[in-house]
């Protein structure tokens, strides 16, 4: 499935960044730390929404705070489609699904209140299919800002690692 890539500059790419960083930010305040006037940015970031590169906002929830003490990563083996995704859709404690190359079809992210909750969760993924269950020690990087991709950017860190 083609991806249709929106020309973005860098007044753009700093933009995406400050949102991803706070979304609640002021358009004024905004515009002060990318250096553009409210009004220019303000169309800017209407023109990221309309074009589909910014999809929404929301809140980022402690899901700890809310009484989820295990965080875990589910790996899913071949299924009938229709079936897993109906599975992922009835099971709220799903956070995240995606349906993935490999050996498994299915990666989930699921939250659950303790190591019973995790086994009833994980019970109804293991009868349709086989599963490997690992749990969420500690997270040192999570929805990091994510901004325009740039082959440029790409190839240095490339060599750095293989010496090329």
């Amino acid at each position: 499935m083609p991806t249709e890539i929106a020309p973005l500059d860098g007044s753009d790419a700093q933009i995406l960044g400050e949102l991803q960083r706070d979304a609640r930010i002021t358009m004024a305040e905004l515009g002060r730390r990318v250096g553009l006037s409210q009004p220019a940015v303000t169309e800017r970031v209407r023109k990221l929404e309309l074009s589909g590169v910014i999809r929404g906002y929301r809140a980022i929830v402690d899901a700890q705070r809310l009484g989820y003490g295990i965080r875990a990563l589910v790996r899913v083996g071949r299924a009938e489609y229709a079936r897993v995704v109906k599975l992922i859709e009835q099971t709220p404690e799903v956070v995240n699904a995606w349906n993935v190359t490999g050996e498994d079809s299915w990666m989930l992210q699921i939250a659950v209140i303790d190591v019973e909750h995790l086994d009833a969760v994980v019970t109804k993924f293991c009868i349709l299919t086989e599963t490997s269950t690992a749990i969420v020690l500690n997270a040192p990087r999570e929805d990091a800002p994510l901004l325009p991709a740039r082959r440029e950017n790409i190839k240095p860190a490339i060599r750095k690692v293989t010496g090329r």
